[in-house]
């Protein structure tokens, strides 16, 4: 009985009420290369915890270049390029200011940081680190971004990667 409704849910209920992912877009910010290469991390403003900018896309802009907003609002990235095309995508629940979780997809667009700025619009709502990417892995709490820090400098474009 119990595998029945279990089965019933999976294959029908749940398809039925789950709502389809939105998309936001993320600036995986970076600099130097190989063994010297470090992320930008900042927390978030709810909860204070490890993640790389992101936003919702906006409406006139190539994803990645609202990715690249993203990176200047919320870490004060400045005179800098996303790459076109995203390195991979990760998945996770968003808790919206009514209190309900809706399933985000993100792009993520590396950025090869030239310059950081000291007063950027959310400098007083974030903190920013830059740590190696294995650290990073191991500090944000979504599996495939961990995923995606850990194999980084493998899934860089090279004329990004060294530009």
């Amino acid at each position: 009985m119990l595998i029945s409704i279990h089965s019933f849910w999976r294959e029908f209920l749940r398809p039925l009420v789950q709502r389809p992912k939105r998309l936001q877009v993320a600036a995986l910010c970076y600099r130097g290369s190989g063994p010297d290469m470090e992320v930008l991390l900042v927390t978030s403003r709810d909860t204070g915890r490890w993640i790389i900018p992101k936003g919702w896309p906006i409406t006139g802009l190539q994803t990645s270049e609202a990715a690249l907003q993203e990176a200047w609002e919320e870490a004060g990235v400045r005179n800098s390029e996303a790459a076109p095309e995203p390195i991979g995508t990760y998945s996770y629940d968003k808790l919206l200011s009514a209190g309900f979780p809706v399933p985000v997809e993100t792009l993520v667009f590396p950025v090869d940081v030239k310059e950081l700025s000291k007063k950027f619009p959310e400098a007083h709502e974030r903190e920013r680190q830059w740590v190696s990417p294995e650290a990073a892995a191991e500090l944000v709490n979504e599996g495939e971004l961990k995923s995606i820090l850990r194999q980084m400098t493998n899934l860089l474009p090279q004329n990004v990667q060294h530009g």
